[in-house]
């Protein structure tokens, strides 16, 4: 199943679509910020550059990452874990920037989550082709909180899938400017992205960025 709608992002009444109890996409929600998104992008990641990390099992990423806040996910041979300090630069993550929290914060609410206080943003850079396998959530210690996801750059396929990994997956288009945010019963849903496909956005060029918000503690 595909679902495509889209919304005007400078009314009020911007498109809600559900995806599941406790998951909604807020369609074009993050396109008034998008100047101050990719300003903020651009200056976490000179802090802390994108790099594409290795799994447990050695498999080398093909989505490269960065984040801010006060904990970043990392992948290495030791495990899949948060941490508040960046392996590549040997310094605390980057502080979150303001539009960041902000608008985190406002997608949440919108989306039914009220009191949503992220501590990491994982950022995330599909380059064509890259994708990211069905997986959950869970190296968070608070499950109540929800996760928000921002759509920036290249249209993309989002996989939603159930509680269980051989669920039968929703195939969800996202856009530039998408926002994603489930929790409640759809906290541990599996989700993953389809290989992207080729394309040059006019604002971010041939990628997509990912910003993905947790409260980690």
């Amino acid at each position: 199943m595909t679902l495509s709608l889209f919304g005007n992002a400078d009314d009020d009444q911007t498109w809600r679509e559900e995806l599941a109890p406790g998951a909604v996409v807020l369609r074009g929600f993050a396109l008034p910020d998008e100047t101050g998104l990719v300003a903020a992008i651009d200056a976490v990641t000179t802090q802390s550059p994108f790099r594409n990390m290795e799994t447990p099992g050695g498999y080398r990423m093909s989505v490269a990452m960065s984040g801010c806040g006060e904990y970043a996910w990392v992948t290495d041979t030791s495990g899949y874990r948060y941490q508040s300090m960046d392996p590549m630069t040997g310094k605390p993550w980057p502080s979150m920037p303001a539009v960041f929290r902000s608008l985190a914060e406002r997608a949440a609410m919108r989306a039914g989550f009220e009191g949503f206080a992220p501590d990491s943003c994982l950022i995330n850079r599909y380059e064509i082709g890259a994708r990211m396998s069905l997986h959950q959530d869970k190296n968070e210690k608070d499950f109540n909180a929800p996760i928000v996801s921002v759509s920036l750059g290249l249209p993309a396929v989002f996989l939603f899938g159930g509680l269980n990994r051989s669920d039968k997956s929703l195939r969800v288009q996202l856009a530039h400017g998408d926002v994603v945010v489930w929790g409640g019963p759809a906290r541990l849903r599996y989700h993953g992205v389809m290989p992207l496909a080729a394309g040059v956005h006019p604002l971010m060029g041939a990628q997509r960025i990912n910003l993905t918000f947790r409260k980690v503690a």
